[in-house]
């Protein structure tokens, strides 16, 4: 027992005497005039110890007691070195002068701006620059804020106010929607292997979730040919001013040269050639002699064909850590956007700090490329007091206080049953149009009506026909984001006068899912679909061209999907059904003389509305299997999650057709592979999409329509174009009971030509070239071809068509697309 006390008394004060030698510097940096500098660097010499300055230029640092001399940098301004000995220096105030370049007279031939030699001397070092640090530890801090600034009174309606009180925003409707801080660990091993520890995490507002700041997505390295900086910023990635073929992109201006601790600092203007291209602007800091960067300062706009944001201005600053070695010592991005009369601006500030270089880890180590424990978001305020190293401003201290209280109030019995009273409220109109939810917040269940005038349909097997659907769902685990759900649905026609109804329900257990359903169902009888379901009531109705064609089945299913070690993918499915073949039994449309143009139901004689197949059974069985040879992964608390694969995804599918179980009439074997492979980069020229498969029924003894291989095809104006889809062939007449091959490709080229039209290229526009192949025994070798031009998620396209089969040889069509994939 002595021994005991003796040992922690001895713990207790070397513990103290450690907390006693590590020290508080706190500080403050400003310009010549007073004004703060936001973001400024703060390193300790001769180590990466450092710290950053926040948006009001207000800096701590943690340092042992004893003398140190600090260097203070930030970009545009004069480095400027101190000695601080804490705890005499407790509080500093310290002032940076504005950098002044020295322009030198430097005589080249030809005339040419002396930019453009020391460009082509940073671009001959750039390969070995991105090599040049070898492996490393690093830990990273990074502090994301998004504000709103501007908000409507109404938006469709909605009281802005009501929801700006919601969410913590002033009577203005301003103020902190988003505000996070996280610390990682970081390896890397240039120039691609990351590795992304996450150590901490703080969301304001929401203390069970998880930061969004992922270290691994602020690789600002401008050493790279191509930086895409955010997923959807750009439909191509930026070029650096300084890969290879940056000269054909940019102009250059020397603007002076200034000294920095014995090396001279040469500052060059980076002017774009060309709007609307994938380009920076600003201003780039090259050492002379080194002939590497020391910092940037860049702005991206809408001259730079950027999306969702306005502006981004992107900051980086470079640090020597160790003799001849310079990393990033911060990284700032500040952005602004606006739309529909919301205006909003933000920041996201990485703070690099405490290098070590290693050797070259197992490449094994980098197939986990982000790890968050459950842990990381229990750190309390006391732990960010002492380890947060940029400081918080006054706002962003009453933001946490305010939206932390706010939360509990907001996870309260009493509020959220306040809430359901009224969102609760039946609304007539509302239940008409949209439908009606009944929530439960507190119990995390919720059941969904459908609209009625939505659950409308018309088609000429049913005519007018409502198809109602009541659906209900329980979250059993926020963490894994898994839900018990049961949905109905009841379908009745009024000329057939056929009353049908399904229930399905899903089953999840860990990381697999049980789906159970059964009932009777209209169904289409292209199962990859033919058109929606509205489109086809509206060509009906108006225009008297029926395309969409049914039969009634029913049936009892059960089907299991679960990922596998690997990220290889499997589902089995077992079902019996009964498919019964079903005629026309209205002839209406809006105008009498167009009723003459509907055709029957049967798609292989449309004159006639006689079957297509007789009534019959099947029991099937279906496996499926795909593999995208995927080795990266994150790792959650919730589990793992693959991510997106550099190469193609492999899939093989095999369907039996078993006859006489349970009366089954079917007798089939098919056989189904596939390739495909979404948005592959190809940097600067766009990207290229694929999806190629082939089958055989090499048993097709006996088998139906309904269970024939079919095509995603088109035939009118409007379509929902999916990468598999054709744009001139007929939904059914082309399905097959025997061997295919099907291909598709489509090349979008992100703008690279029509970016340089002058009044074409503010719309953002992206070209696309697609081809697409169908082979099978009956069509022998069908082809098109289709360019087309995309604006947001809406294209249009013309498409040729080749073919031996006379219908469909030479046809031209004109397509408008909602492109989905």
């Amino acid at each position: 027992m002595l021994m005991n006390r003796i040992v922690t008394l001895i713990f207790f004060l070397f513990t103290n005497i450690a907390v006693a030698q590590q020290l508080t510097l706190k500080g403050s940096i400003r310009d010549a005039d007073g004004f703060p500098i936001p973001f400024a660097t703060i390193v300790k010499e001769g180590s990466s110890i450092g710290t950053s300055a926040n948006k009001e230029g207000h800096f701590n640092l943690s340092l042992p007691e004893g003398r140190h001399q600090l260097s203070i940098s930030a970009v545009g301004y004069k480095q400027k070195t101190i000695t601080v000995k804490p705890p005499q220096h407790d509080s500093l105030i310290i002032h940076l002068d504005g950098e002044i370049y020295t322009l030198q007279e430097v005589v080249i031939g030809n005339r040419e701006d002396p930019a453009y030699s020391i460009i082509r001397k940073a671009i001959k070092k750039r390969p070995y620059y991105l090599k040049e640090t070898g492996p490393y530890h690093a830990h990273v801090y990074i502090k994301g804020l998004q504000r709103l600034i501007k908000a409507p009174k109404k938006f469709f309606g909605v009281d802005m106010n009501e929801i700006g009180e919601e969410i913590g925003l002033d009577s203005a409707r301003k103020g902190i929607i988003y505000l996070s801080e996280s610390e990682s660990k970081i390896t890397v091993n240039p120039p691609k292997d990351f590795k992304e520890e996450m150590i901490s995490s703080k969301i304001s507002g929401d203390n069970k979730a998880f930061s969004f700041n992922r270290a691994s997505e602020l690789q600002l390295n401008f050493y790279e040919n191509y930086q895409h900086i955010v997923e959807g910023l750009s439909n191509r990635p930026f070029i650096s001013p300084i890969a290879d073929n940056a000269l054909a992109y940019y102009r250059y201006q020397y603007l002076g040269t200034a000294e920095e601790k014995g090396k001279t600092i040469i500052k060059i203007k980076v002017i774009p050639k060309r709007k609307a291209e994938p380009l920076y602007k600003g201003n780039i800091y090259i050492i002379e002699g080194e002939w590497r960067i020391h910092s940037v300062n860049f702005l991206l706009d809408k001259e730079s064909s950027i999306n969702f944001v306005d502006s981004l201005n992107l900051k980086q600053l470079y640090t020597e850590v160790t003799e001849n070695k310079w990393m990033p010592s911060n990284i700032q991005l500040d952005f602004k956007a606006g739309l529909l009369g919301f205006q909003v601006g933000g920041y996201f500030t990485a703070i690099y700090q405490n290098y070590t270089f290693i050797d070259a880890p197992d490449k094994r180590l980098f197939r986990e490329v982000l790890s968050i424990s459950g842990d990381v978001n229990k750190k309390d305020s006391l732990y960010w007091a002492k380890n947060r190293p940029v400081p918080l401003s006054p706002e962003e201290q009453k933001d946490y206080i305010a939206k932390d209280s706010l939360y509990r109030f907001h996870q309260s019995k009493a509020y959220l049953d306040s809430i359901d009273r009224k969102n609760n409220r039946f609304k007539p109109l509302t239940f008409l149009t949209s439908g009606y939810n009944y929530r439960n917040r507190y119990k995390k269940e919720s059941i969904r009506f459908n609209g009625l005038l939505t659950s409308m349909l018309f088609n000429s097997v049913e005519g007018l026909a409502i198809n109602y659907g009541i659906n209900y769902n329980r979250q059993l685990d926020s963490g894994l984001n898994r839900y018990f759900r049961i949905n109905g649905r009841i379908r009745y026609g009024f000329a057939n006068k056929h009353l049908n109804g399904i229930v399905s329900t899903d089953l999840p257990v860990k990381n697999q899912t049980f789906v159970l359903s059964g009932g009777r169902d209209v169904l289409d009888l292209n199962n990859q679909g033919s058109l929606p379901t509205l489109l086809n009531s509206l060509y009906t109705l108006f225009v008297g061209e029926n395309y969409q064609k049914l039969y009634e089945k029913t049936f009892a299913s059960i089907a299991w999907s679960n990922t596998l070690p690997g990220n290889i993918k499997i589902s089995l499915q077992a079902e019996w059904s009964n498919r019964h073949w079903l005629p026309n039994a209205s002839g209406f449309t809006f105008r009498d003389r167009n009723s003459n143009k509907l055709t029957s139901n049967n798609p292989l004689q449309p004159d006639a509305d006689v079957p297509l197949f007789t009534d019959n059974k099947s029991t099937k069985v279906r496996v499926g299997l795909s593999y995208d040879f995927s080795n990266r992964y994150a790792m959650y608390p919730t589990g793992k999650r693959y991510l997106v694969s550099k190469y193609p995804t492999f899939g093989i599918q095999y369907t039996k057709g078993i006859k006489n179980v349970l009366g089954s009439d079917v007798d089939y074997d098919l056989l189904t592979t596939s390739v495909q492979k979404n948005n592959m980069g190809l940097g600067l020229y766009g990207k290229v999409s694929f999806s190629v498969s082939a089958g055989s029924f090499f048993n097709n003894k006996q088998l139906f329509y309904p269970d024939y291989k079919h095509f995603n095809g088109n035939r009118i104006l409007l379509v929902d174009q999916q990468l598999s889809s054709f744009l001139a062939l007929d939904y059914y007449q082309y399905s097959t009971p025997s061997n295919f091959v099907e291909a598709h490709m489509e090349y979008n080229l992100g703008g690279m030509f029509v970016s340089k039209v002058p009044l074409l290229r503010k719309l953002k526009l992206e070209e696309l070239i697609g081809l697409h192949y169908l082979h099978t025994s009956e069509l022998s070798n069908y082809s098109e071809l289709h360019v087309g031009l995309q604006w947001k998620m809406i294209r249009l396209m013309y498409a040729h068509s080749r073919s031996a089969a006379q219908p469909l040889n030479q046809t031209n069509t004109l397509r408008i697309a909602l492109k989905l994939f």
